[in-house]
């Protein structure tokens, strides 16, 4: 029987499964809450249940109670935008103390509102007497905190913790405080509006008399606050969802809209940019999509690059946040806890208690292998789609920086390929994409070794040095872009000779310590067609490879084929399907011209997307075969909504049409575009480019797919290769 192993220690306990009982999640920038259905928050053993700011858990207790019991449940939902969560309850039955009916159920309405918004959670709880006499009921709200940093809550075991104050009660507010051992106070603070009658520890009681069709309003607003933070201020239920409803209204009259034929497909488009939207976060330096909500909801180094990538057709804005916000935490020293060396690119950071101790390193880490040379390919691919050359001027030191990263320090033993060994034990063993401890392995099972050069990351590296040419060129720096554009010649013919697997035609999954071959086959080699390193032949036995039975499940391409010795449909890494993944590989087939290929996983991740639950693709979920008329298998601690699984359906789209949008060029080209069997036309709005905002039109032939400009009196080139 396999154990967890040491190497492994950041990884996430599946005490209890988030796939059980549905959650409801809300964000707000470095704010989510995660409910159940009823809009409490239940403090079970491990539960991710609670309010979180900062990495911090500051209410890990929400309890409503109707006359000492649980009222009944009618519904719940999230409005469409994913910023207020409504809950419809009502009374259960209600038995007096000599056993008789003292209230029949359903008379009494209960809805709850809820909202986040800058670091503050706002909810109104709104009762309706829908009988005909008056009635007079209690109602008790409980309140607790346990200030639990979100990796504890992830299963990380702490041997000591800070000291909880004692619970304190003043004009209407209650606050909770926590004295951590990085002596910061955090505190959460309770208003009540009206007061509570009476408050009993940490629960308060009402009680209520209403005449028929009279309702009564109570107010919870929770402020998280601590030390070394600014506290925020509270506005208010009805101006948060104002400031939050002139958000979206402002994102979405400025954004590009796609519609199509198929109104399943509408809805999976609308719900991923609901969820995307949901995921960004401001930032100093621009917006930022965070990772994953529960437990990756910071900025993450190749997460928000990829989920960039994604939507840089539609939102070429959020790749400008990303490339800003990493230029700016570039690491510019050896720091061999954080895993940092001169020109890294962030892997991610974290707020919160065990972050201030160094319990766990990841307060600014860099321990990860390939959001350096992603860097540097998103900054490529910001400035084809935008031509904006004035972003690229102040970004070049970092670009160039990041490159000399490549060469210095990712290269560890000069044979133009990039390796990762982790520079203490506290560190990632494995720090690739696929970076759980076992996600490495050799032909026989046995657990690769480092140094390893993923196959992936040398094609990221060749994309690398192919964008960072472009831009070297466009900048005057003839000689640097003839120098790369030679090396990045070099290594693909050296790639291809020193990482091919005849035997199974496909990439080696990895070359480790020794140049000993990882002979696995797995979905990185798919991510060698989206960077372009693979030939075109190549390209062709990979797909062929990758949509066989023991790859493709129906839903998608499998991370590990089912006929390796780690092959586990159930595992994170061996077996499970993730649609990012997918999502970059549909791109690599769709750049090769393999339109067939790239239509079997639209048609893959869209059937799932119709069996989820509002259709919101999850971080991952398990490889299993597809069975007829069942939806696809659960994983029981995926992050939803996850941002690079809910971007993947703009690079969908993107691949089917086979389109470049090149503003550097005047021109927007398609490759052998195609639309699936279930979408007839497609109509692109509002796409922006350069000062024109483009209506795009594709209608699917007997033969191919026409496509026309809609816009009057505008000239743009359009380019259509068949």
């Amino acid at each position: 029987m396999e154990h967890k192993k040491y190497d492994d220690q950041f990884y996430v306990l599946a005490t209890s499964s988030l796939t059980e009982e549905k959650t409801y999640s809300l964000k707000h920038n470095d704010s989510f809450g995660v409910f159940n259905k009823y809009g409490d928050i239940i403090p079970f053993d491990k539960s991710v249940q609670g309010l979180f700011h900062e990495g911090t858990r500051y209410l890990s207790n929400l309890q409503l109670k109707f006359e000492g019991k649980k009222p009944l449940y009618l519904s719940s939902d999230l409005k469409e935008g994913n910023e207020l969560f409504s809950v419809d309850l009502t009374n259960p039955d209600i038995i007096d103390e000599n056993n008789k009916l003292k209230l029949e159920k359903d008379l009494i309405h209960i809805m709850r509102k809820k909202i986040l918004w800058d670091g503050v959670y706002y909810e109104q709880f709104i009762f309706y007497n829908y009988g005909l006499v008056p009635i007079s009921f209690a109602f008790d709200l409980t309140f607790d905190a346990n200030f639990d940093d979100i990796f504890e809550v992830r299963g990380t075991e702490r041997l000591k913790k800070g000291k909880k104050l004692p619970l304190k009660y003043e004009n209407g507010k209650i606050t909770i405080e926590y004295i951590g051992l990085d002596k910061v106070k955090r505190s959460t603070e309770i208003l009540l509006e009206p007061s509570p009658f009476k408050i009993i520890q940490n629960e308060v009681f009402y009680n209520i008399t209403l005449l028929p069709g009279e309702k009564h309003n109570i107010s919870v607003t929770i402020i998280f606050a601590s030390d070394n933070g600014k506290k925020s201020k509270n506005i208010g239920f009805l101006s948060a969802v104002k400031k939050y409803k002139r958000r979206l209204d402002y994102i979405n009259n400025n954004s590009c809209e796609i519609f199509t034929s198929n109104e399943q497909f509408n809805h999976w488009i609308n719900r991923s940019k609901a969820d995307l939207i949901t995921m960004i976060s401001e930032t100093p330096f621009g917006p930022y999509p965070y990772a994953g909500i529960p437990w990756y909801s910071t900025p993450f180094g190749r997460d928000g690059i990829i989920t960039a990538f994604e939507c840089l057709w539609v939102a070429p804005e959020v790749a400008k946040g990303v490339l800003n916000y990493l230029a700016a935490t570039q690491a510019k020293i050896i720091d061999p806890f954080k895993d940092a060396e001169p020109g890294k690119i962030l892997h991610e950071t974290r707020k919160g208690e065990m972050a201030e101790l160094n319990e766990i390193p990841f307060k600014q880490y860099y321990g990860t292998i390939d959001a350096t040379p992603l860097f540097v390919v998103l900054a490529g691919a910001y400035y084809t789609r935008t031509s904006d050359i004035e972003t690229i001027k102040q970004l070049w030191p970092n670009i160039e920086f990041a490159l000399e990263w490549i060469e210095k320090y990712g290269d560890i033993d000069g044979d133009m390929f990039v390796e990762y060994l982790r520079k203490e034990k506290s560190g990632l063993f494995n720090q690739g994409w696929k970076d759980s401890h076992d996600s490495v392995s050799y032909a026989d099972g046995t657990i690769a070794e480092p140094p390893i050069a993923l196959c992936e990351v040398q094609g990221y590296i060749y994309d690398a040095w192919m964008k960072a040419s472009v831009m070297a060129e466009a900048l005057g720096f003839m000689e640097k872009a003839w120098k790369w554009t030679a090396h990045a010649t070099e290594m693909k013919l050296k790639f291809s000779e020193k990482f091919w697997s005849d035997k199974k035609s496909t990439f080696y999954l990895a070359i480790t310590n020794g140049k000993k071959p990882c002979d696995v086959i797995a979905s990185n080699a798919g991510h060698c067609l989206f960077s372009g390193i693979a030939t075109q032949d190549q390209a062709q036995k990979i797909a062929k490879n990758l949509l066989s039975k023991s790859m493709f499940t129906g839903w998608g391409i499998r991370t590990l084929d089912a006929d390796e010795v780690r092959y586990n449909p159930m595992s994170y890494h061996n077996g499970s399907v993730w649609p990012h993944d997918n999502a970059l590989i549909a791109y690599g087939f769709s750049r090769y011209g393999l339109k067939e290929e790239v239509n079997k996983i639209a048609a893959g991740l869209f059937d799932a997307s119709l069996f989820i639950e509002d259709q919101r693709l999850p971080e991952l979920f398990c490889g299993f075969k597809r069975r007829p008329g069942e939806a696809p298998t659960g994983y029981p601690v995926a992050c939803s909504p996850q941002a690079w699984s809910v971007a993947s359906v703009y690079m969908i789209i993107q691949s089917f049409l086979g389109m470049e949008i090149r503003e550097t060029d005047d021109m927007i080209r398609f490759f052998r575009p195609v639309l699936p069997s279930f979408i007839d036309n497609l109509i692109i709005k509002n796409l922006k480019f350069k000062d024109l905002l483009l209506n795009i039109q594709f209608i699917k032939t007997p033969d191919n797919v026409s496509i026309g400009l809609l816009n009057k009196d505008v000239s743009v080139r359009l380019e259509v290769i068949y």
